[in-house]
């Protein structure tokens, strides 16, 4: 099975995350990527760290296989010439400089827009092209409302673990480049993308947004809580904590009877779900007094053969153990890098580029001759 992407070829001046993760995930869908890197340094990533593997930044592999790495110098005329005769054969260009630097490089999507009217010119940027701000995931994941909604109710608002603003981005960058392209193919245009980190934050409020726009309704941290359903949330089980999501009504009956259907579970206030989510603080002692009894893996299997949705909370390393991770040779020569595929199946299509994280500037050669045909 062909991969999806086979043929494109994108033209990649991103570096640290949300860019790079966009354009690793165009890889993984068979696109031609090549990543202009900067003399010397290379991407900011590459020197991210600790840790390391085998010298080279874990950030850094993280997130860009399959890509092919050359090296310009964008401050030099040379380096600025190459770049826009490589962009006069790209489909794609991303970049997620701070709005304005690509203008005053010549490499803006005016000029390059010009000479390739078929390009599709996507930028990512922390608040929009016409914003000089700069965006880090931290502020602008403050900024997005998320974490005042994240950690516990009578402590410090709580940004997610992971870089999220910067992959919400990233993953919105794809989805609106695959849909320039699909675009491309019935009208023959390019496309000029606008991606700010900030309105991929804001987006991912939707009903805590909602209900605030539409009822009047605050939102406010619950802790691993749901605003409008309940039980679904974090519970203390005997050896550790366990998630419960009893979604509806249905579920509480089932939920009941697999803690052995207790006197309160059968209690009226607590028989529709608008009714438990009012009284939460009076159910979830109730809760948590039952599940107390047992252990987490035994919590689980009692839920799965009910149905109801519950499950551990996972480290890292347990996590990745259900994951059939993809593996490529290290770019020193010495062992391999590990990393998680594409997180969907598509036909028989692969999941993962088949290139491996590049050395810097490694096929700044091969690039030129194949995408510029120059001896």
């Amino acid at each position: 099975m062909s991969a999806p992407m086979e043929g494109i070829k994108v033209l990649d001046f991103s570096r640290v995350l949300a860019g790079p993760f966009a354009t690793m995930h165009l890889a993984d869908l068979g696109a031609q990527v090549v990543k202009v890197e900067r003399p010397e340094h290379g991407d900011d990533t590459r020197s991210f760290g600790p840790p390391f593997s085998n010298g080279v930044s874990t950030y850094f592999l993280a997130v860009n296989r399959g890509k092919r790495s050359i090296v310009l110098d964008l401050k030099s005329e040379e380096g600025r010439e190459t770049a826009c005769q490589l962009a006069a054969c790209a489909d794609v260009v991303i970049e997620n400089f701070r709005p304005g630097v690509m203008e005053r490089l010549g490499l803006g999507p005016d000029v390059l827009r010009t000479a390739n009217p078929g390009l599709v010119y996507c930028s990512i940027s922390g608040f929009g092209r016409e914003s000089q701000r700069a965006g880090y995931d931290l502020v602008v994941q403050g900024m997005g409302g998320i974490p005042s909604l994240t950690g516990d109710p009578n402590g410090t608002p709580a940004k997610c673990g992971a870089s999220i603003a910067d992959l919400v981005t990233g993953l919105y960058a794809v989805q609106s480049i695959l849909a320039a392209l699909l675009r491309r193919t019935r009208t023959g245009e390019g496309a000029l993308i606008d991606v700010p980190m900030i309105d991929g934050q804001v987006a991912l409020l939707t009903y805590h947004a909602s209900g605030l726009l539409n009822a009047g309704a605050v939102p406010k941290r619950l802790g691993n809580h749901h605003p409008s359903i309940h039980p679904y949330g974090t519970y203390r089980a005997k050896d550790g904590h366990l998630n419960v999501a009893v979604g509806n009504d249905k579920l509480f009956i089932a939920f009941a009877k697999a803690l052995g259907a207790p006197p309160w579970a059968m209690d009226a206030r607590f028989e529709r779900n608008a009714d438990r989510v009012a009284l939460r603080d009076e159910l979830d002692p109730l809760i948590e007094a039952a599940l107390k009894e047992r252990t987490i893996q035994e919590w689980c299997d009692v839920f799965m053969a009910a149905g109801v949705p519950a499950g551990p909370i996972n480290t890292v390393a347990e996590a990745v153990k259900s994951v059939d991770l993809v593996s490529h040779p290290h770019p020193s020569g010495e062992g391999v890098v590990k990393t998680a595929p594409l997180p969907f199946k598509m036909d028989g299509a692969p999941r993962s580029a088949v290139l491996r994280p590049p050395v810097l500037g490694e096929h700044t050669e091969e690039v030129l001759r194949r995408w510029l045909k120059a001896d």
